[in-house]
């Protein structure tokens, strides 16, 4: 907290530092002038009324009454990371943009709409990065019109807690009646210690991992989406250079395990990493990522990213012992169910 020269404790912030980062002390009774304190780390999103609104790394936003401050300031952005690819927010949203492309797309400006039959979430949401051109209600009434003549819910994808990152457009759409439905983290790591991997808990029994181009009917067979389309499978397709791994089953049955990869230049994305419940901690899923990042690396890749939810416990796990960390949190934002209807 900012102290001052005195020896007491300052508020140094005001409605002028929206959309930084700021550090905030306050009191839990705002009626009592000695007591508990709170202390709270986000971009100040908005100072109106009385009231700021601060914008956690975790998207989550909290309402404080400026009367209970003790303490406040600007703080520098998050120090780099000290280990593994350093990467900035924009290029690991076009990264990850790229892995799993739309059927159909549209500018908007610097914004990209991106539809695909209501397949994921990520392939039928606006890309509010950059300039749309347009005051931000009117780009957000041309986006519920794109995704309303295709009999889509507009939804936004956004993102917080990095540098660079829209804690601001968060904060707008809230105030819209947008409603935040789902949350999980891009993760990013070195490549190399990935592909070295070895569980310790692997199945000797389970045949070698299979790569190839495309996804075929046992792969499918395995994915967690049931009643894949012709459309999910372009999605699924799509990307500067794809690879589906695949650990066979029994004779007649689904394989053991699967994954997905997109090497994209330096970059290797992993995803629809999938065990038969069966099998389970016996390092397939670790197994599956080593061949696929080997042959990344063959292909000139470095750094590794990944998607992972918020409370997939199991994978986060998995993932922080491969050496991967937590680069930002990113949203999915929908429109008012009134607009929609």
């Amino acid at each position: 907290m900012e102290i001052s020269a005195a020896g007491r404790l300052e508020v140094r912030i005001t409605a002028a530092d929206v959309g930084k980062r700021v550090s905030v002390r306050r009191l839990t009774d705002p009626g009592v002038t000695e007591g508990k304190f709170t202390d709270t780390v986000g971009v100040l999103t908005s100072w109106d009324d009385g009231v700021l609104v601060i914008t956690r790394k975790s998207g989550d936003s909290v309402r404080i009454d400026a009367s209970s401050l003790v303490a406040g300031k600007v703080v520098p952005p998050a120090p780099a990371r000290r280990r593994g690819p350093a990467a900035s927010f924009e290029e690991l949203s076009r990264i990850a943009a790229r892995a799993w492309r739309p059927v159909e797309s549209e500018r908007l400006g610097d914004w990209e709409l991106r539809a695909a039959s209501g397949f994921t979430r990520r392939a039928n949401s606006v890309l509010p990065i950059g300039d749309p051109g347009l005051p931000l209600d009117a780009a957000l009434d041309a986006v519920r019109r794109w995704y309303a003549a295709r009999g889509l819910p507009a939804y936004a994808q956004t993102a917080t807690g990095a540098e660079g990152t829209l804690e601001l457009l968060c904060g707008e759409l809230e105030r819209r009646g947008w409603v935040r439905e789902v949350t999980a983290e891009l993760w990013i790591g070195a490549l190399a210690p990935l592909a070295d991997a070895a569980a310790p808990d692997a199945d000797a029994s389970a045949p070698p991992v299979v790569l190839a181009r495309s996804a075929d009917e046992a792969w499918l067979s395995r994915y967690q989406r049931k009643g894949v389309s012709e459309v999910a499978l372009e999605v699924l397709g799509s990307g500067p250079s794809v690879w589906f791994a695949t650990v066979p089953g029994a004779s007649g049955e689904a394989p053991a395990a699967i994954g997905r990869c997109v090497v994209d230049g330096r970059w290797a994305g992993f995803a629809a990493v999938e065990v038969d419940p069966a099998r389970r901690r016996r390092g397939l899923a670790t197994t599956v990522m080593a061949a696929l990042a080997r042959r990344a690396l063959d292909e000139g890749a470095s750094a590794a990213w990944l998607q992972v939810e918020a409370d997939n416990a199991g994978a986060r796990a998995l993932y922080g012992r491969l050496g991967l960390a937590a680069h930002h949190a990113y949203h999915h934002y929908r429109e008012p169910r009134e607009a929609s209807s």
